[in-house]
């Protein structure tokens, strides 16, 4: 088959360009002028300029410049709804535990006892609980609580366990032989009765032994982690490549390593912020873990469960805001996870 050729002008200033058969098509200036450009410049713009990459995307999105996977998870987070519904629910709770004052301006702590179990009234939405005190303004406030416990809670278990689980995983052998042990024990001791043994001792009424517990039986979850990232990560071409040209065990740890590694960490400890505030319910209802005057969402329910029957607005109040924040917390670690997972993508 003879091969097409490039057009050539004709005597009227046109073009003739050959055909595929071997016969000959006339074409008017501005088309043979088209038709030369686009020959001898395949990448170029519209405008005849080097093109932008966004030729053939769907409305016509540039892909000139590489997109790393934190902007990728940024895009996909901001375009799941459950991710934005958890965002908003836990902003809110973050503001009202900064100034509970901004929704709630009473004390939780006054009490009148010509009140107790009273029901919904004017300037008090929620009712009083059996002290006389105002259940909307205990809700509000338990929520300071609640978020201070999750979230201090949930950084020392992600530092110590990163910690921890990324040396094991590097470093290998001896060390992490027996780390494995000593998670292994960790493992073994039940959470709630390890809390009764280990509170119930405890006199403080804040909630920095509540956090030390939490820490100290929590870290080896997200030590395992740390340590499978770790290693996975180590494997790869850019980290041998690091090695052989002699960077140091710190410098490929902090500069290689860590950033490749830590997304499963964030996932699992945005997840676990949850699930520590409703353990910290769960000891304060039980009596071991925070303790008046501390106001809280356990205590609130501990206080409340006699007198479910005749005044169940003393539960459901606090029970439905710690079931609301565990679930936000919950949903904005699915989310992320999704975002971060690339198997997922």
């Amino acid at each position: 088959m003879p091969e097409p050729q490039s057009p050539r002008p004709d005597d009227n200033g046109g073009a003739i360009a050959a055909t595929g058969a071997g016969g000959a098509m006339d074409l008017a200036t501005s088309e043979g002028g088209t038709l030369e450009q686009r020959q001898g410049e395949p990448d170029g713009g519209p405008d005849g300029g080097p093109g932008d990459g966004s030729e053939g995307r769907p409305g016509g999105e540039s892909t000139g410049r590489p997109r790393s996977l934190r902007s990728d998870a940024w895009r996909d987070l901001r375009r799941n709804p459950v991710f934005v519904l958890s965002a908003l629910v836990i902003v809110f709770l973050v503001i009202i535990s900064i100034r509970p004052s901004l929704i709630a301006g009473g004390n939780p702590l006054s009490c009148d006892l010509a009140r107790a179990q009273d029901g919904s009234r004017p300037g008090h939405p929620f009712g009083f609980n059996g002290q006389g005190c105002d259940v909307y303004t205990r809700t509000v406030h338990g929520a300071r609580t609640s978020v201070v416990v999750g979230v201090l809670a949930s950084l020392g278990v992600a530092v110590v366990g990163s910690v921890l689980g990324g040396l094991a995983g590097f470093f290998g052998g001896f060390w992490d032989a027996i780390l494995s042990r000593i998670t292994d024990i960790f493992f073994g001791i039940p959470v709630v009765l390890g809390g009764l043994v280990l509170l119930s001792v405890v006199t403080s009424s804040t909630v920095w032994p509540v956090i030390g517990f939490m820490v100290l039986l929590g870290w080896p979850q997200i030590s395992r982690i740390a340590r499978g990232s770790v290693i996975t990560v180590k494997q790869n071409d850019f980290v041998q490549a690091a090695r052989a040209l002699g960077a140091s065990s710190p410098r490929m740890m902090l500069r290689h390593i860590l950033p490749n590694a830590i997304a499963p960490v964030i996932v699992v400890a945005t997840i676990a912020l949850g699930t520590f505030i409703a353990l910290e319910a769960t000891l304060s209802y039980l009596g071991v873990g925070l303790k008046p005057p501390t106001v809280s969402w356990g205590i609130d329910i501990s206080d409340a469960s006699p007198y479910i029957r005749n005044s169940p607005h003393m539960l459901l109040w606090p029970a439905g805001a710690l079931a609301i924040t565990v679930l936000a917390f919950i949903m904005l670690g699915d989310a992320v996870r999704d975002a971060l997972d690339p198997k997922l993508r």
